[in-house]
C-alpha cells in the first residue's frame, strides 16, 4: 500500500517579505485574501497584483454561492497564478478556483462535472489548523442542499504549500484556537485511521505533541503565551494535514458538517464538540484496538492514567480553552437527531470510510441525542 504522499512544494520563510522575494508576486498572479491581511503584508511592499478581497462576497465558511460570485470576479483578470492568502475559506475557495469552474459549482461538489485544473495554485494559510495547504480536500457548504461536502482529487492538490509564522500573529484567539483544535483532531483521527501508515502516524504523533505541549503553556501563562509558539503550531497544523491527506479523517469531522452548514459553526468549534463523544464511543465499542496507544499519547501529556476515563480528562482540559455546548445552543431541535443522522450517512461516507470502527446508524444517532 502507499504509506505517503506528499503532492505540494512546501516552502517556509519567516516573514512575508521574505517568501515573496523568491516568489515575486506580479500581474501575472490573482491573489486571493482579505483586506485586514492585504494592508499589513502586502501592501507596505508596493505589491503590483491582481486582487480579490473574499470578505466582499460573503462572510463564515465556503460555499457555492460564494464560489461562483468569485468565479465570475476572477473571469475580469489575466493571470497564470492563483495565490491563496489567508484562511481556511480561502484555501479551500482557491482550490476550487483553480479548476475549469462551471456555472454552478454544486456540480463539482456532486460529481456531475469532471473536475480540470487551468492555473497553477500557491496555498499560504494564515491559521494554524486546517493543513489544506498540503492535501486535496476542499469543503464547501452546499446552500441549496443545507449541508456541507467535499472534493478531494487530484486536480485540487496546490502546487506550493508555504508556512509563514508571521501571518498568524494577528489571528484572533478565539481562532488561534478553534483553528489549532481541528489541527488536533486532524492528528488524531488520522492516527487511529485504517488507512494510517508508520510515516502517517509519525506526522500525527508529532502533531499531537506539538500541539498538546503549547496548550500547557497557554493554559499556565495566558492567551499571549501563544504567540512564542507560533511556529510550533504552523507546523503542527502541517504535520496533521500531511498525516489526514494521506490517512483521511473520520466521524467527527462527519458528524461536525451537521451543525456546521445548518448553524454556521466554525469548523474547527464544530469538530470539538463532536470530538470526545465520539472516542468514548469507539472506545465503547473497542477498548483493546489501537485506541490503547491514543489513551497512552493522551494520558502522558495530561498526567493521568491511562486506564481512567482518558478522553473525560481531555475534554475537561481543552474546555480551558474553548467551551464545550449542548447542539440545543446552537440552535439545533430534538427533530433535527434523526434528520442530520440521516444527512451524515447519507452525504458523509467519504468521510465515515476511515472510522477507526464502524459505527451504525443507531450509534450515530446515540452520538446527536447524547450532545444534544
Amino acid at each position: 500500500m502507499l504509506a505517503l504522499r506528499v503532492v505540494p512544494k512546501v516552502f517556509y520563510f519567516d516573514t512575508f517579505k521574505e517568501f515573496n522575494d523568491e516568489f515575486k508576486i506580479g500581474k501575472n498572479d490573482l491573489v486571493v485574501t482579505n483586506e485586514f491581511i492585504y494592508e499589513p503584508f502586502m501592501k507596505p511592499l508596493g505589491i503590483e497584483t491582481n486582487l480579490i478581497f473574499q470578505e466582499k462576497f460573503g462572510t463564515g465558511e465556503p460555499s457555492d454561492e460564494m464560489i461562483d460570485a468569485m468565479t465570475k470576479e476572477m473571469k475580469k483578470f489575466n493571470f497564470d497564478r492563483i495565490i491563496a492568502f489567508g484562511g481556511g475559506t480561502i484555501v479551500d475557495i482557491c482550490k476550487i478556483l483553480a479548476l475549469d469552474v462551471p456555472e454552478h459549482s454544486i456540480d463539482l461538489f456532486e460529481g456531475t462535472v469532471l473536475p480540470v485544473k487551468k492555473k497553477e495554485l500557491i496555498l499560504v494559510p494564515t491559521t494554524c489548523g486546517t493543513g489544506s495547504e498540503v492535501t486535496n480536500v476542499a469543503i464547501a457548504e452546499l446552500k441549496s442542499k443545507h449541508t456541507k461536502k467535499g472534493i478531494a482529487v487530484e486536480k485540487t492538490y496546490g502546487d506550493c504549500a508555504v508556512l509563514i509564522p508571521e501571518t498568524v500573529k494577528g489571528l484572533p484567539y478565539k481562532f488561534f484556537v478553534t483553528s489549532s483544535i481541528d489541527a488536533l483532531i486532524h492528528a488524531i483521527e488520522s492516527y487511529l485511521s485504517p488507512k494510517a501508515s508508520p510515516f502517517t502516524e509519525m506526522y500525527s504523533l508529532k502533531a499531537i505533541e506539538m500541539i498538546m505541549e503549547g496548550y500547557k503553556k497557554i493554559i499556565a501563562n495566558g492567551p499571549e503565551a501563544r504567540l512564542d509558539d507560533l511556529k510550533t503550531f504552523v507546523l503542527a497544523a502541517n504535520y496533521a494535514g500531511i498525516a489526514f491527506g494521506n490517512a483521511g479523517c473520520a466521524a467527527v469531522h462527519a458528524l461536525s458538517y451537521s451543525i456546521g452548514g445548518t448553524f454556521h459553526v466554525p469548523h474547527g468549534e464544530a469538530n470539538y464538540q463532536f470530538f470526545t463523544e465520539v472516542f468514548k464511543m469507539y472506545d465503547r465499542k473497542n477498548p483493546n484496538g489501537k485506541i490503547v496507544q491514543a489513551k497512552e499519547i493522551f494520558a502522558n501529556v495530561l498526567g493521568c492514567d491511562a486506564k481512567d476515563d482518558v478522553f473525560g480528562a481531555l475534554e475537561e482540559f481543552l474546555n480551558k480553552l474553548i467551551a464545550k455546548k449542548p447542539l440545543r445552543e446552537y440552535g439545533m431541535v430534538e427533530a433535527q437527531i434523526d434528520e442530520f443522522t440521516e444527512s451524515t450517512i447519507a452525504n458523509q461516507q467519504r468521510l465515515l470510510a476511515n472510522n477507526y470502527v464502524p459505527l451504525s446508524k443507531e450509534e450515530i444517532r446515540e452520538i446527536f441525542n447524547n450532545l444534544y
